[in-house]
């Protein structure tokens, strides 16, 4: 369980390795782009090296520049130093920068663009308003001061012309969170745009969908933690962790919960980044009330209708893969008579209107069963369901490839789908 790190409690160097690893092993910066630092308590900023492989990292290859300007390390701080001391000049409130050239960025960067965060629900509230600096020479003095006059006008991130993004927050586990989702508001909208027109969320949606949040469960008195309620935790952490690793979670957001005894379950916590959730960090919740001092996810009673009514689903997962969210964000119909396994497993996944998951009146509790596993939640997520917990992920693993076949699909012709005798033949032969 290595990957179980609370990154803040890191010392810099060690966070920065950590979090370049993340970068690198996405597929989100090369070999020799990108570049983090830390501004700690002293001043001192420490960051990446120049010219040093982002993928074998060290903690021994970072750098500390001081406030005097005199630099301790084995290696050249990264060339883009400069950006980030004049970043750090004009926002004192941010202690964390990450640069890099992820895709999907870089795709907006060069057609001179800047990604809409509101194309999903929470996006807008963590990745804050995105600034766009013109383009100057890399690792010059101009380059730095046109991306600090942006993050001047109170940007949490900036769109580089013909370069890529920069990215700035409280501590590197907000700016990577922050760089995480900006990156998949982007694929977002650009997958969106290849099978249908991405619909936008209004600022009157996100803030009517935050008060209709049903009331917080009350706490429990006492608390007890038997064997297979610590086995429970354990698995519910190793599936978030994969998820993440695998782009199928963001450290922003993704909710895992899975039923201990009755109706009983474990649920992933509310504000704590999923790249870093602990053992510690999954709630309990018992008799309709929740671990003490703990906040479980927001459709926590959700999670708890549908395993009142549904005994026969015993797991649950609410993610943001970027390719089914092509789907749920636009009008595009997801169609998963694509090849046998996608129909066997999936069947019909139902797509709902946003916010309707946390309506008291909610179809979503009535839409999924053991048939029809998964529903869509425009601008919000996919909702999948099963028995065993790893059941579960491989039921999102096969619903993402689905949608990303569909994806890919879609600049070569239409897709053309199992006919409905093929259907009916899988109907007989393996659904039970």
């Amino acid at each position: 369980m290595n990957e179980i790190l609370n990154t803040r409690l890191l010392h810099p160097r060690d966070q920065i390795v950590l979090v370049m690893s993340r970068i690198y092993n996405r597929g989100l910066t090369s070999t020799s782009g990108g570049n983090i630092s830390i501004c700690d308590e002293n001043g001192d900023i420490w960051v990446t090296p120049s010219a040093v492989d982002k993928g074998s990292l060290t903690a021994a290859d970072i750098i500390c520049v001081r406030p005097d300007g005199s630099v301790v390390g084995r290696h050249k701080p990264s060339s883009e130093f400069p950006f980030h001391k004049a970043i750090y000049a004009v926002r004192p409130d941010l202690k964390g920068i990450i640069h890099a050239h992820p895709p999907a960025l870089v795709t907006f960067s060069i057609v001179r663009q800047t990604p809409d965060p509101a194309i999903i629900s929470q996006a807008k509230h963590v990745c804050g308003s995105v600034g766009y600096a013109k383009y100057r020479l890399p690792g010059s003095a101009a380059l730095g001061s046109v991306i600090a006059d942006e993050f001047a006008k109170g940007h949490h991130g900036v769109i580089m012309e013909n370069h890529g993004t920069v990215v700035g927050g409280t501590d590197l586990s907000d700016t990577f969170q922050r760089f995480e989702t900006l990156e998949f508001c982007a694929r977002a909208i650009l997958f969106g745009n290849m099978v249908g027109e991405p619909t936008y969320l209004h600022a009157e949606q996100i803030a009517a969908f935050d008060t209709q949040l049903p009331a917080l469960l009350p706490e429990m008195e006492s608390v007890h933690y038997p064997s297979d309620e610590r086995e429970k935790r354990m698995e519910i952490c190793k599936i978030v962790h994969r998820a993440c690793k695998q782009g199928l979670m963001l450290s922003s957001y993704g909710t895992v919960s899975t039923r201990w005894r009755d109706n009983d379950f474990l649920i992933t916590p509310t504000n704590v980044p999923r790249w870093d959730m602990s053992l510690e960090d999954v709630v309990q919740i018992r008799d309709g009330k929740r671990e003490p001092g703990k906040l479980p996810s927001r459709s926590t009673y959700l999670h708890q209708e549908i395993y009142k009514k549904h005994p026969e689903i015993n797991s649950i997962i609410l993610t943001q893969p970027p390719y089914l969210m092509a789907f749920a964000t636009t009008k595009a119909s997801f169609d998963v008579r694509t090849i046998p396994e996608s129909w066997i497993f999936l069947q019909d996944v139902h797509k709902v209107p946003f916010g309707q998951h946390f309506s008291t009146e909610t179809t979503v509790i009535d839409l999924v069963s053991r048939s029809s596993p998964a529903v869509l939640i425009q601008n919000d997520c996919i909702l999948v369901t099963g028995d065993k917990l790893l059941q579960t992920f491989d039921y999102l693993e096969v619903a993402e490839f689905s949608a990303k076949s569909l994806v890919m699909c879609a600049p070569i012709g239409k897709m053309v789908p199992i006919d409905s005798e093929q259907v009916e033949e899988l109907r007989m032969t393996f659904i039970k």
